[in-house]
């Protein structure tokens, strides 16, 4: 093909970015025009990595519609995450780009879908990275859009790199990808949250040969490239250039956010950074978004905000899609003053203006600080970002990172349970004792690593030699750790918050910003109000969380020899049962936690524990009294179980008729288990027979519930006895 003229090309550019924005005098930032003349008139493969807020959809989408001009194939557009799906179909039906998703919540459009494809009436195809994987898509759908692809983009690319990895392991499948495509079909990586060594990492990937070629370079920024007079500017360096790959273009700019004025306030404790809240969310400008670490942390601030008056919601991983959906709509038109979030509203959000990001807690590192705060201040020119760290950061960092990492042991105990013949997930469950959750994540770690595989119908081991990779988890993890310690020095630092940031980015023209609550002085108050006070603490001194019954016994129980299933009979069921807090809660969990931290002693329970206790006891409206209370055996930790015990029944004046009693040695397996295995673990393992149990309900009381089928099988076990009900009540629930 015969390029246009550069003047031409850059007005037919300029024009198709018009079109985007809606505005005639607009034009490219530093870098914009670069990259789309690599991805469209050289057919290059790009990474760019630019500020948030900087452009780099507007590169997609231009590149687009003049590849679409040329007469080439629809663009794939890998996206992680549903709500920047949304907001990129939005971007592109404004810009007269047709885009289409397929993913976990459209099952019902897939048809429509893959029909508009066939037709060539789609521009954009926005999958997730797991789609890739999915059996049907993989083996009826890629190959096709693999032979027509008129571009590649990965978006928010720094997931392919070690950084992302317990993020989305399926990203790291992109490599393969790219190693389908022929080198003439353009290839745009972007983010804008990479520090030098994920830039290299990810230029690696971007140059994957199709498989049978060899011959090439790398050719990626050099660290901090970008720096000087015209630090937009496009930059090209040999860095790191090998044999056996085909050339990167890496464009970088500066990172720094001039609308981000940011400031860090560090306070005593959950109750002194909900009392700020509750005493200054309304000072803050326009509408924003409130992050936390845990989903519980979520849910407690939404309410404790919403009983006094503040107009937010909750936004994790477990709020439904739908309602997802509606809150982020709900922001974007200012209907609430906050999202209360986690993690799960993040990359690719897309509010111009919005007013603020507070943290309550901070991020494991620097890079994810930056690329939360990020969602502030893209298309204005003041926005308030603060950072109220806690002391329980350091755990709930440690938590995450190992929680995410690979295991030796269980990965060779999955692949050694698969065969030829396709398990499905529920199935291997039943056979290898992890729990869906971690287990799906493994899995997904071994097929990009080639050890197992999707099919119709389940997984499947590939026969491929696989080895654990100790050195490289080893690396991940202390690269962790050292980020971990970077935030802790943001958090202390004396020195320009901003310029912190990019320099954790290896972003060489970090300077000063002249806003910060270093550069400027504190811009935040930091009083809080005595009625503030009393509200947080009383929220975070409330008490009790149900315990849902188990109704049905778990699949693929009898293949541990456990002779049950479909539903437990009603009349053998544990009622809905009550803990005094989860272990994760920001009130009582704190003590909780230090209740079962890992060489904690068995104490007796404490007076404060049993009087917040009482009060869950006297608030739970149960149909019925209980007549008794028995006690579940512990051998972890029999003195608090039984004090705890006793001091209910010495309180409710009700006799106390003992513990069961343990069967063959009792439980067996570890706690974190699945259901299958749980289950075997307990089952058949208690006694009642030596207790009088009355015929009545009887209060079961246990230190820490987890899987639940511990009080499952020993409420089973009363009610064989007698006993018409049985209460479940613990210390704790873990979650």
């Amino acid at each position: 093909m015969t390029s246009a003229p550069a003047d031409t090309a850059r007005d037919t550019a300029r024009a198709a970015l018009a079109e985007l924005v809606g505005r005639a005098d607009v034009d490219f930032h530093d870098g914009q025009y670069e990259a789309i003349e690599a991805l469209v008139e050289g057919r290059r493969r790009a990474l760019v990595v630019q500020r948030t807020g900087w452009g780099k959809s507007a590169v997609y989408f231009v590149a687009t519609l003049l590849r679409r001009r040329q007469g080439a194939g629809p663009t794939v557009l890998v996206s992680p995450l549903l709500a920047l799906m949304r907001d990129q179909i939005a971007a592109a039906e404004r810009a007269g780009v047709r885009a289409v998703a397929i993913n976990s919540t459209n099952a019902h459009e897939w048809a429509e879908v893959e029909g508009r494809l066939a037709r060539d009436e789609v521009d954009v195809l926005l999958v997730s990275p797991e789609r890739l994987n999915n059996p049907a898509f993989r083996e009826q759908q890629l190959p096709a859009l693999v032979a027509r692809l008129g571009m590649l983009v990965v978006d928010e690319a720094h997931c392919i790199s070690d950084w992302g990895h317990d993020f989305r392991p399926d990203y790291r499948r992109l490599r393969d990808l790219i190693g389908q495509l022929p080198t003439d079909v353009p290839v745009l990586a972007t983010t804008a949250t990479a520090n030098s060594r994920v830039v290299a990492d990810v230029a690696e990937q971007l140059g994957a040969l199709p498989t049978g070629e060899a011959g090439g370079a790398v050719a990626s920024a050099a660290p901090g490239a970008g720096a000087g007079a015209d630090a937009d500017a496009e930059t090209e360096a040999e860095a790191g250039a090998g044999a056996g790959a085909v050339p990167v273009l890496t464009i970088r700019g500066p990172l720094a956010r001039t609308s981000l004025r940011l400031g860090v306030l560090r306070l005593r404790d959950s109750a002194s950074r909900l009392a700020w809240l509750l005493s200054h969310l309304d000072d803050l400008p326009g509408s924003g978004i409130i992050y936390t670490l845990t989903v519980a942390a979520a849910v407690d601030t939404a309410r404790l905000l919403r009983e006094h008056g503040h107009e937010v919601r909750a936004y994790t991983g477990q709020t439904d899609a739908e309602e997802r959906a509606e809150s982020e709509g709900m922001l974007k038109r200012n209907e609430v003053k906050a999202l209360v979030a986690t993690s799960a509203l993040g990359m690719g959000f897309d509010k111009p203006d919005l007013g603020f990001v507070v943290h309550l807690g901070a991020p494991s590192s620097p890079v994810a600080y930056y690329q939360q705060v990020g969602r502030a201040g893209r298309a204005s020119d003041n926005a308030d970002v603060l950072l109220l760290p806690g002391v329980e950061d350091r755990d709930i960092w440690h938590y995450f990172a190992t929680a995410s990492m690979p295991d030796r042991e269980r990965a060779e105990r999955v692949i050694a349970a698969l065969g030829d013949a396709p398990i499905s997930t529920p199935a291997l469950e039943a056979l290898v004792d992890i729990r869906r959750t971690p287990l799906e994540l493994l899995l997904k770690v071994l097929d990009v690593d080639g050890a197992v595989r999707r099919v119709q119908g389940g997984w499947i081991a590939t026969g491929a030699p696989w080895a654990y990779d100790a050195e490289r988890y080893e690396r991940i993890a202390a690269e962790r750790v050292a980020e971990q310690q970077h935030m802790l020095d943001y958090e202390r630092t004396d020195g320009c918050r901003m310029e912190f940031l990019q320099r954790a980015l290896d972003d060489e023209t970090a300077a000063p910003c002249g806003r910060c609550d270093t550069c400027a002085g504190v811009w935040f108050p930091t009083e809080v109000a005595s009625t503030a006070s009393a509200q947080a603490a009383e929220s975070l001194d409330r008490v009790g969380v149900p315990i849902e019954p188990r109704r049905a016994w778990p699949t693929g129980a009898d293949r541990l020899d456990v002779p049950v299933k479909g539903r437990i009979p009603a009349d053998e069921q544990a009622e809905e049962g009550r803990a005094l807090a989860r272990l994760t809660d920001l009130g009582w969990g704190g003590a909780l936690r230090d209740t079962f931290a890992a060489g904690a002693p068995d104490a007796a329970v404490t007076p404060q524990l049993v009087q917040a206790c009482v009060r869950v006891l006297a608030g739970w409206g149960w149909v019925e009294r209980p007549v008794a209370v028995v006690a579940l055996p512990s051998r972890s930790r029999p003195l608090l179980v039984d004090s705890l015990a006793r001091g209910l029944a010495d309180i409710g004046r009700l006799p106390y008729l003992g513990a069961l009693e343990l069967r063959g040695g009792g439980p067996s397996g570890q706690s974190g288990g699945n259901s299958v295995f749980r289950l075997a673990g307990v089952w058949d393992r208690f006694d009642a027979s030596h207790l009088e149990v009355p015929a009545g309900p009887v209060l079961l009381v246990d230190d820490l519930v987890d899987s639940r089928w511990t009080m499952t099988v020993a409420a089973r076990t009363l009610r064989r006895a007698g006993a018409t009900a049985v209460l479940p009540f613990a210390l704790a629930l873990r979650g």
